[in-house]
């Protein structure tokens, strides 16, 4: 028979057992509590990089970096570039010769030059880079008497320059070219000649279809001019054009839609050739009396003021699909409405040109007023506030010196793109 007294027995034990260990916590409890505290500061302090070790994706290698983590105060992209220094008749002499040179709507190839000299990834020595930018001014000599670009000359001039590159140094042998940059920003690039008829019959140099080219001239789909490495470029605008209209968000925009510049060819053109595709020819005819449409032929030198006023844009094709409206635009706050069918755009990750910009087809241009009323009734504002965007306007601007994000500094990324997607098919067999 069990003992009644003895569940109060054990109760009564249990008891005495856990108030002697409540006493034995309460008489250590402040060592505990200093135990917790340091080793919570230990594991902070160990899991806290230094002061001074940066902080990067855990997918990126130690040493490498990207353009786009690199700061401003630093910018120093992993792109290694020698720039020759080729004898000035190739290129300081055009400039001292005609000071639109460094200015027009084709002088990338100056500002890429300047900007790449002061670049802080640029290769002192041509045995530490990656790729060889070749300074060659072929548009400097802006136009001849019937306002065509004048390139007679350029094929000539570059032979000559890739004969003093390969006889002088080895670098050009060692991968036939493929590492060596050049620019092509007229208006058909590689095949260096204004009219695309003629510049699809001559075709790219052979000397340079191993090369990179960096070309303002873009297409969708196959082109003859573009079959060669290239990256799109925009055209030459002034630097000092983003500054002339700061906050474009408070620009008063009087005109609708705006457009000045050649209609279409001059009387005595005998060419045959209908320039932009008569679809300047047809936007005169059909809206030239239109109130809405402020279409001017007549040049004016302070044209950007009238840009500024204006909502719309005009950016129809010239002889080539791009115009240096495409910049001016954006650079002041006007909507571009591109009419240039498969045009590509340069630095299109960045810019977004869907975004910013409007696309009208060339056969379309009868319903082009329909358009720009339906986007003021839409999404004018989404479009206009994508435009301000300062980080887009910077992109399409060559400053010199070269700064984080501007179009020189895309360049770049294109390029770097380019080489490593090139590594394995021009370089292997002498990196090995």
């Amino acid at each position: 028979m069990r003992d009644p007294k003895q569940p109060k027995q054990r109760r009564a034990s249990h008891a005495g057992a856990a108030r002697h260990l409540v006493d034995k916590l309460r008489k250590h409890a402040a060592w505990l509590l200093l135990l917790w505290f340091v080793l919570s500061v230990y594991l902070f302090l160990s899991a806290t990089p230094p002061a001074n070790a940066p902080l990067r994706p855990a997918f990126l290698p130690s040493k490498h970096r990207t353009l786009s983590a690199t700061t401003a105060s630093a910018p120093a992209p992993p792109v290694r570039i020698y720039v020759y220094d080729l004898p000035s008749r190739f290129n300081r002499d055009w400039v001292a010769a005609d000071a639109r040179c460094s200015r027009h709507l084709f002088a990338a190839e100056v500002a890429l030059h300047e900007a790449l000299l002061s670049y802080a990834g640029r290769a002192a020595r041509p045995e530490d880079a990656e790729l060889f930018f070749v300074p060659v001014y072929v548009s400097c000599n802006f136009s001849t008497v019937n306002g065509f670009p004048s390139l007679s000359h350029a094929r000539g001039l570059l032979a000559e320059a890739v004969e003093l590159v390969r006889r002088q140094m080895p670098y050009w042998n060692r991968s036939e070219g493929a590492d060596h940059v050049f620019v092509a920003s007229h208006d058909f690039g590689a095949c260096f000649h204004p009219m695309e008829d003629v510049a699809i019959t001559d075709g790219i140099p052979e000397f340079l279809k191993r090369s990179i080219l960096l070309q303002t001239f873009g297409v969708q789909g196959t082109h003859v001019c573009q079959e060669v490495e290239h990256v799109v470029i925009p055209p030459h605008v002034p630097p000092e054009v983003a500054l002339e209209l700061l906050e474009p968000e408070k620009a008063q925009r009087d005109i609708f839609a705006f457009f000045r510049g050649k209609m279409e060819v001059h009387p005595k053109n005998i060419s045959g050739r209908f320039y932009s595709k008569k679809v300047r020819t047809e936007l005169l005819q059909r809206y030239g009396r239109n109130r809405k449409f402020y279409l001017k032929r007549k040049r004016y030198d302070n044209y950007r003021s009238e840009m500024a006023r204006s909502l719309f844009c005009l950016c129809p094709l010239g002889w080539a699909p791009w115009s240096p409206r495409l910049v001016e635009s954006v650079l002041l706050g006007c909507i571009p409405v591109i009419i240039a069918d498969d045009i590509r755009l340069p630095f299109p990750s960045v810019l977004q040109w869907s975004d910013i910009s409007l696309q009208v087809a060339e056969k379309d241009v009868a319903s082009l007023e329909m358009v720009l009323d339906h986007v003021v009734a839409t999404n004018l504002t989404v479009i206009q506030k994508n435009l301000w965007d300062p980080v887009k306007r910077n992109a399409l601007v060559f400053n010199r010196p070269l700064e984080e994000g501007d179009a020189t500094w895309q360049v770049l990324r294109e390029l770097e793109i380019l080489l490593d997607r090139s590594h394995k098919r021009y370089f292997g067999s002498w990196r090995r």
